[in-house]
This record gives C-alpha cells, structure tokens and sequence, in this order.
C-alpha cells in the first residue's frame, strides 16, 4: 500500500487529489478525532460527498470553506456514502439552507431520517437487555441507564423529505466522471461505494479505509443481527473490481493505493478474530469479557460502547453459523461456548 500524502489538509484548506476533486478533512468531537469529505467540481457548482456533523463550529467552519476553496460556487448535491452521524450531520442543512438535492441509498436516507427523529432522555428498556446480555458490569450498567444516551439529533441537521436514490449497478456522474455504484454492507447498510469509469479514483466512504478497520456492530434495535456476515460478503465482493493503482479516497485517514491488499486485510483481520474468539470461548464467556482476544489492546471508556457492539457481531457470526451456542446466566447475561 502507498499513501501519496504524507500530511492531510487543515481544517479551512482543500488539497486537489485529483482534477476537480478537492479533499477536505473536519474535525469531529470523539476519539476518530476527524471525517474527510470530498467536493467534485461540476462546473455550475460542487457535488459533495459526505458532510462531517452538525454543530455551531461545524456551520461557521463550512462558511469558510465554501467562501475560501470552494470559491463562493454553491453546494448544488450532497451524496451520503452512509448513514452515520459524522458523515450526514450537515447534510440537512445543505437541503435547507443551500437548496441542495440529497443523493443517498433508500436504506442510508431511511435509517438517517428515522434516527434524527428520534429523541431519547434515557436509554430504553431494549438497550437495558441489550447490555445485560452483553454482560455490562453492574456498576457500568446503572450508570449507563441514568444518562441521556447520544442522540442524533445532538449533532446531525433535521432532514427534510425528498432524495435520489442509488442502488447496485447505478452509474452517476459527478465532477466530470461516470462512476459505478457498488453496495458495501456490515459498516452500514447499503453503504454507497462509488467507482470512477474514467480514471482511476475510487470513493470508498468508511467500507474501504486503509489502516483502521471500520466497527462492524450490533445494536439494540437488531440484537440477533449477524453484520460480520453482510461485510465479509460486500468486502468479497468489492475485491473484484480492486486495482493496484487506483487512488482510493476514503473517509477516514489518508488516501492510498494498493486496494486488492488492502481488501485482503479487511477480510482476514476478521478470520484471524473469529479464530482467536472460538478458542477463547472454549470456557464459557460473556460479550464484554470477549475484548482481549478480539481488540489486542486496551478498551477505554471512549471504546467501550464499539468494542461492545463489535464483539456481539463476533459472536452472533460464529453462532448464525454453527460454531457456538449461548446460555442465559441467571444475571441475564448470555454466556457463549464454542462448540
């Protein structure tokens, strides 16, 4: 793999990795401490591709940028690779405030909309179960129960109605390219991947990173989801079309070429995990005591939650698969075994 930049563009600046492609990189409040997004060049106006999260700064930081780089030509799309708060917060602003068109997938547009509307003061009785049966200590767990849990609402714009949708085998163009859709999954449903028929540019969104691998999660609204499934399968898939060259503009970390291995990585670091996992739960363990042989290092505070969500996935894979059965403790824990 190959990283053609050493360094990455500061909050207020723009680097062109491409003709008419400008990477810009936000900051976020958590420990990914940064989204990048990328504004295409369409003549009369920018295309972006994801948004960063909504907030005061986030506001004032955009003004600068689209009257400093963005050379005062409006917003005139937003395409969302995915759902997720730090890359559709501003989104609904740009409809607003812009009169931006939002291109999305049906799940992405869906599951942001349903989420931006629904506010909870405090954890609901499913995610009670749902960290129960995670085996969250006592202690963790009422002070969990106590707090307002994050909402997207805390940081993304409302979304008003109306979208484009794009599905599997799409092509769109955008800043001077024709681009294949392709479908990620596991990260997120029905995550947009867009793949450059004129050149060699791919936008890989949070399905195709270089050195950290995406949270592939359950929640509690899906508790007997198998998401490790679904990305295995979209990370397969998406291997296909993978090239030595192309320059591949993510949504986190730098760009870099060398996909083929890097698809190679992103499927094995889960074999190797799934492996290290059967043989530890040959004793009988809970989800959260499931963390040293899955993560390899220390979970914090600002971990846990990922780590948590992460390590069910683990386990629900290698139980909708066979390999492991699950007992419930009497303190409502699941415990898992290897079989």
């Amino acid at each position: 793999m190959h990283y053609p930049w050493e360094g990455h563009p500061g909050p207020d600046q723009a680097v062109e990795v491409a003709p008419g492609v400008l990477w810009l990189r936000l900051p976020l409040p958590m420990a990914l401490d940064h989204v990048n997004v990328y504004a295409l060049d369409d003549g009369d106006g920018w295309t972006l591709v994801d948004t960063g999260t909504y907030t005061k700064a986030s506001v004032a930081l955009w003004e600068t940028l689209l009257a400093g780089p963005l050379g005062g030509r409006p917003v005139r799309r937003v395409l969302l690779t995915h759902h997720h708060p730090d890359h559709v917060g501003m989104a609904g602003w740009f409809m607003t405030h812009h009169g931006a068109e939002l291109i999305t997938s049906r799940t992405a547009w869906l599951t942001a909309r349903m989420l931006v509307l629904d506010e909870e003061k405090l954890p609901s009785p499913q995610a009670e179960t749902f960290w129960r049966r995670a085996g969250m200590p006592e202690d963790r767990l009422r002070a969990r129960m106590a707090q307002r849990p994050f909402n997207f609402v805390d940081i993304v714009h409302p979304i008003p109605v109306g979208y484009t949708r794009l599905v599997e085998g799409d092509s769109i163009r955008i800043g001077g390219r024709d681009w294949d859709v392709r479908m990620g999954n596991g990260h997120a449903p029905e995550h947009v991947t867009l793949w450059s028929r004129d050149d060699n540019l791919v936008l890989g969104g949070d399905q195709l990173l270089p050195s950290i691998s995406p949270n592939v999660g359950v929640q509690p609204s899906e508790p007997e989801a198998d998401p490790l499934a679904d990305w295995l399968e979209a990370c397969e898939r998406l291997s296909g079309p993978a090239r030595e060259d192309q320059l591949v503009l993510g949504g986190h970390k730098l760009p870099f070429t060398g996909l083929p291995k890097r698809m190679h990585q992103l499927i094995e670091n889960h074999h190797g995990a799934l492996a290290r996992l059967r043989d530890f739960i040959a004793t009988p363990r809970t989800a959260v005591e499931c963390f040293p042989p899955l993560f390899k290092r220390k979970i914090d505070d600002g971990t846990y939650g990922l780590a948590l969500v992460e390590a069910v996935a683990h386990l629900n894979h290698l139980h909708q698969a066979g390999a492991a059965t699950r007992t419930l403790r009497d303190d409502g824990a699941y415990l898992w075994h290897s079989i």
